[in-house]
């Protein structure tokens, strides 16, 4: 067992579960902020990405 896969094990699956769904809710922030932004250029920056996973923007 490596290093890194013994300190994963220590991790708990609370404290896990809360940094993925941190993670989640960041994600979810920045889509949504860039899916309603007034910016042009945010708006063309981000375009493709929220088309791929299903996001409208216009």
């Amino acid at each position: 067992m490596t290093t890194q896969t013994a300190t994963l094990a220590k991790i708990s699956v609370k404290e896990r579960t809360k940094v993925a769904l941190t993670v989640l809710a960041f994600g979810l922030f920045i889509t949504w902020t860039t899916g309603f932004a007034g910016s042009a250029a945010l708006h063309n920056a981000a375009h493709d990405t929220r088309h791929s996973v299903g996001f409208p923007c216009h």
